[in-house]
């Protein structure tokens, strides 16, 4: 079991990431590849140039094995803006970070001899790395990147509900029977024994549709991070929520308020919907006035989200 240990100050400071992590998904996808029967998707990259373990496999499975520990390095904070950031960040990794996890892996698997230069720092085996990264994500995971997107949002959107009305406290009871809230502490389900206190740092809580159960970063001097399984899925689950609000708000209205998951400025919210800039501040401007959006300008843009009444009409249709 992980103990998660909370303070008021953690509670003030827990917060539910704005979506789907791209590395955190890859990573965790590549634990779901070697499963004896993998997801459909993940079993066709098998079959696949991506599933050739002289490409991108070949570099990626040995660091990821088939259970237990893998490098925290692989997940940076970083790739929560996209996995380019998060790459940037992998290659900047210190050597003395490398070194270390490393060693913790090949304690417990053995590793092929080019994880010498990876320990080493050396920038070529870290582009070599990324490219092997980016290479599975967009030929595994691009394909399914909306639906991965729409669930993490759904599930997002249940949290943030709970805690707009609750507290976190209350988003926290949401989690079911892997992740129990029993103050001060969330007793979590896990393979190994373990103490994870907070220290006033809060806790980032990650959607993801390719764990199999919670997990957590392995280094506890690193930002607190629990990435946990989306809420089950349903038979509604492939089909958009705006299917259903489109009588009530117009496809393309409906739409917009659909792509509002993470806060994204008008821009972004325009490319999510596939309307133009002016469409998308128009009808971002009726959803606020009718209380379903909250805007925020930053700099010199303005970010959107939804408010619980959104997120509340949203979870109703989907």
């Amino acid at each position: 079991m992980l103990r998660v240990h909370f303070t008021a100050t953690d509670l003030v400071r827990t917060r539910v990431s704005d979506g789907a992590d791209p590395l955190w998904e890859t990573v965790l996808s590549l634990h779901r590849l070697q499963d004896q029967h993998p997801d459909p998707a993940l079993a066709a990259c098998r079959r696949s140039g991506h599933g050739d373990r002289r490409g991108p496999l070949g570099m990626l499975l040995p660091l990821v094995p088939r259970r237990g520990y893998f490098p925290d390095f692989l997940t940076p904070p970083a790739a929560a803006a996209g996995i380019e950031p998060g790459l940037d960040a992998l290659m900047s990794t210190p050597r003395a970070r490398l070194r270390a996890e490393l060693s913790v892996l090949a304690a417990r698997n053995p590793l092929p001899s080019w994880t010498r230069s990876l320990a080493d720092g050396e920038p070529a085996a870290l582009r070599r790395l990324a490219r092997a990264l980016r290479t599975y994500h967009q030929g595994t995971l691009g394909p399914r990147w909306p639906h991965i997107t729409r669930r993490a949002n759904s599930d997002r959107a249940l949290r943030l509900h709970a805690l707009w009305h609750g507290g976190a406290e209350a988003m926290l009871r949401t989690y079911g029977s892997s992740m129990r809230w029993r103050p001060p502490v969330l007793e979590v389900a896990y393979p190994v024994d373990r103490d994870l206190r907070l220290d006033g740092r809060g806790l980032l809580l990650v959607p993801s549709c390719y764990a199999r159960s919670p997990v957590a970063l392995a280094d506890t001097a690193l930002p607190p991070t629990l990435v946990h399984p989306v809420k089950p899925r349903t038979a509604d689950d492939d089909r958009p929520a705006y299917e259903s609000l489109a009588p009530l708000l117009g496809h393309t209205r409906a739409a917009v308020l659909q792509a509002l998951g993470g806060e994204p400025t008008t821009t972004e919210l325009a490319r999510r919907a596939g309307v133009s800039l002016s469409s998308a501040s128009e009808h971002a401007a009726v959803l606020r006035e009718a209380g379903l959006v909250s805007s925020v300008r930053q700099s010199n843009a303005v970010r959107h989200a939804l408010t619980p009444l959104g997120s509340a009409l949203l979870r109703g249709a989907g």
